[in-house]
């Protein structure tokens, strides 16, 4: 090979490795804007910590899979970025999370993100195929869904909330795990921090802005009152009568109501998890509540489509306060119910305290528990 053959070989060489070492400093460089990484640093890294926590993949057996398949489970996590969610369809706390839940599906799922809900119900009714079914496509949800019936996957990562978050890298390591609403900026910079360790070459936007005032930072609110439920294993309503469980029983609510507590007037049955009406005339629930929003979730006991009056403080629900739900006939307000789910009663355009009641004679109206919302302090 001649002189000059050899100094053309050598620069050739010199280009390419100047190129290639252009391109590996290109992929190492983090594209993530102080901001974002002082948000990511709000959630803690737990990556390094002795967590009692197994690494992916979790055991998926399930009874019901949406929208993915068992061998999808098997085969096409490695090396992703995997999100579960636990969550219940009736649960307020989780609905309220849903909208950020689908938009990070949306933003980073071709990113190397999967998002896994986990549905652990909180209701026996809640364990019925159709039921869930029915919830997906009401909330619009297009990630896969495991109806997780015997909480394998709850209790494998001793889980006790719902809503529950848990991150793990594409290692399979653990790095970040949430509990309840709020955060949700950090955690999404949280997300992406591990999406970039993943793949630095990422382009990512700015963190959703809050979907509700109640979700800014530094929201200061007020208390509402807490999820109360119907049924007698978790309820002490606030009857003088002693409950009797599963028998017919005619109750009596009191004239003045003490606030944030239950009260069954008229024929009840009281079950483990909810009450229907003995079926003999009008049954009410009233409660002495303090919230934006009044929900309560509710399952037919047996034909579907019956009506639930509503009055809120002695009157039918005004039309600027209804929830979603109610209806209007005849000058007087109602639920009709056709499934198991969550109902929106109220809807108040402020927060305070109010008198509810709901009243039916249909021994159809399977009644679990109510749940409040709040709002910030303006």
């Amino acid at each position: 090979m001649n002189s000059s053959h050899e100094e053309s070989l050598r620069l050739s060489l010199i280009v390419i490795a100047l190129l290639i070492s252009g391109c590996a400093k290109s992929q190492t460089q983090v594209k993530f804007p102080a901001e974002r990484a002082k948000l990511a640093s709000e959630i803690e890294d737990v990556g390094s910590q002795h967590v009692h926590r197994p690494p992916m993949p979790l055991d998926f057996a399930a009874d019901q899979y949406i929208g993915v398949s068992p061998e999808f489970l098997r085969d096409s996590l490695e090396g992703k970025v995997v999100l579960i969610d636990i969550w219940d369809y009736t649960c307020i706390n989780c609905i309220q999370t849903l909208p950020y839940i689908k938009e990070w599906n949306a933003r980073y799922k071709d990113k190397g993100l999967v998002i896994l809900g986990i549905h652990d119900p909180e209701f026996e009714f809640e364990k019925d195929a159709k039921n869930l079914d029915s919830a997906v496509k009401q909330f619009g949800l297009s990630y896969p869904i495991i109806a997780d019936n015997d909480y394998k996957i709850w209790n494998a990562l001793a889980n006790q909330y719902w809503p529950a978050k848990y991150l793990f890298d594409a290692k399979g390591i653990l790095r970040a795990e949430h509990f309840g609403e709020g955060d949700y900026q950090s955690f999404e910079a949280f997300i992406q921090k591990i999406l970039l360790e993943r793949d630095s070459s990422l382009e990512l936007p700015e963190p959703v802005a809050p979907v509700r005032e109640t979700d800014k930072p530094g929201a200061v609110c007020y208390r509402a009152t807490p999820e109360t439920y119907v049924g007698f294993e978790r309820n002490h309503p606030g009857n003088a009568e002693e409950i009797k469980v599963d028998h017919p029983f005619r109750y009596h609510a009191p004239e003045h109501l003490k606030k944030d507590s239950l009260y069954f007037e008229g024929d009840w049955i009281v079950r483990r998890e909810y009450a229907q009406p003995a079926g003999k005339s009008d049954a009410s629930i009233v409660i002495d509540y303090q919230a934006k929003e009044a929900n309560l979730v509710i399952h037919p006991q047996g034909a579907a489509g019956f009506r639930v009056a509503v009055t809120q403080d002695g009157k039918p629900v005004p039309k600027e306060n209804r929830g979603s739900d109610i209806i209007e006939a005849n000058g007087q307000t109602y639920l009709e119910v056709h499934e198991g789910r969550m109902y929106r009663i109220t809807n108040n355009h402020d927060f305070g305290r109010h008198t509810l009641r709901l009243s039916s004679d249909d021994p159809s109206f399977g009644a679990d528990a109510f749940t409040f919302t709040t709002a910030c302090k303006r």
